[in-house]
């Protein structure tokens, strides 16, 4: 089976620099010099569609513009490209949002995915008027997540749980298709509600022995219930026609990034109630010694960003090695980022994906045109000139 890759929109800004926010770092991003206009992530969007990436995922929360508005403005400027949206299931009624991911489909032909997000960080979540605990919001979220399925499924649904109660439920027109559900969470509480309702179980980029654990985790669980899921990774990438070009360009990010704001982050998301923020944390400690944590994988991103703090770093033929070496792992999606979000799209789109096609790991999607890789075109000096 092909692989499939997914690009990241930057509602919250984007820079040549690492973009903060996220996950206990203060409301509004952190080092964004270009505005999350129509006009660009319009730009990152197309972009994305021409280079062969499937969809793009859109984050939620307080430091970022809303997921569903953006992206269904933006259908009107793509054709065949997918929206990924994180949404919170606690913040609106399981009957509206399955109703919306209907209309949805229907309006932009069967272009959305939905990415649930429980809610990590309860300060944010009363913020939005939210106020249960971690583990209830898990417990809400399972709800959640049935009422909505059934719904999906046609008929009436009646619920009446500890956290949900919806009567006579139905949906006029059922979403066709169904948007696939993706679902990350590595706390005691996520793991059942993913093994019972997700299509497909996202992963932070954990070195690929934490990977390996963490899926087989999930594989037992979804087993019990009788499922069998797809399994992705959410990355930052840096890839360049050579290592050394790609390393550069990490210490550049490293160089740009304040002591003091990675104190004040880090501060922060030591506060955060995820499990998978944890994990992070503990790949660097805050420090910026030893970001090399598994091969061509730096978790420099993490110093100053919540949420998935690992990038791929390295030349096009290493990036894709490490991709397979995941692969091998059961990893089939790629979540995917850099920065800049348009200019990193193109150094993978055209430096990776070319190799992983002819190593008969990827196959462009239908309609998409087939990337061929950049030459590298070797510097010549100016001519001195002679008299």
């Amino acid at each position: 089976m092909s692989l499939t890759f997914h690009w990241f929109l930057p509602t919250s800004g984007d820079s040549r620099g690492v973009v903060g926010g996220g996950h206990g770092v203060p409301v509004g991003a952190a080092g964004a010099v270009r505005p999350a206009s129509v006009a660009y992530l319009g730009q990152i969007a197309r972009s994305a569609e021409q280079l062969g990436f499937v969809g793009v995922l859109t984050p939620t929360g307080a430091w970022c513009e809303d997921a569903w508005l953006t992206t269904a403005m933006l259908t009107e400027v793509t054709e065949r490209l997918k929206f990924l949206v994180a949404f919170r299931p606690g913040l609106l009624s399981p009957t509206l949002a399955a109703q919306m991911a209907a209309t949805y489909q229907r309006l932009s032909g069967g272009r959305l995915l939905l990415n649930v997000v429980t809610g990590g960080e309860s300060a944010e979540q009363r913020g939005y008027g939210d106020f249960l605990d971690k583990d209830a919001r898990y417990a809400r979220t399972d709800e959640f997540l049935h009422v909505v399925r059934s719904l999906w499924g046609g008929g009436t649904v009646d619920h009446d749980g500890p956290h949900l109660r919806v009567e006579g439920a139905r949906l006029s027109r059922t979403p066709d298709p169904v948007p696939p559900v993706y679902f990350g969470g590595s706390s005691a509480a996520a793991g059942p509600v993913a093994a019972r309702h997700s299509d497909v179980y996202l992963t932070w980029g954990e070195p690929p022995a934490q990977v390996a654990g963490k899926l087989d985790w999930i594989r037992s669980l979804a087993a019990e219930a009788g499922r069998r899921l797809r399994f992705g990774i959410r990355l930052h990438v840096i890839a360049r026609d050579t290592a050394d070009e790609a390393w550069a360009q990490a210490r550049r990010l490293l160089d740009g990034i304040d002591e003091a704001d990675v104190r004040a982050v880090q501060a922060g998301l030591r506060r955060s109630e995820s499990e998978g923020q944890r994990r992070m944390l503990d790949l660097h400690h805050g420090s910026r010694d030893d970001l090399v944590v598994a091969p061509n994988l730096w978790a420099g991103v993490g110093l100053v960003r919540g949420g998935a703090g690992t990038a791929l770093v390295g030349s096009h033929a290493e990036i894709a090695d490490r991709i397979a070496e995941y692969h091998a792992l059961g990893i089939e999606e790629f979540v995917l980022s850099g920065y800049p979000h348009l200019e990193e799209a193109y150094w993978f789109g055209e430096g990776v994906l070319p190799i992983l096609r002819a190593r008969g790991l990827w196959h462009p999607p239908t309609g998409a045109p087939t990337p061929t890789p950049t030459p590298t075109i070797p510097f010549a000096p100016t001519p001195t000139p002679t008299s």
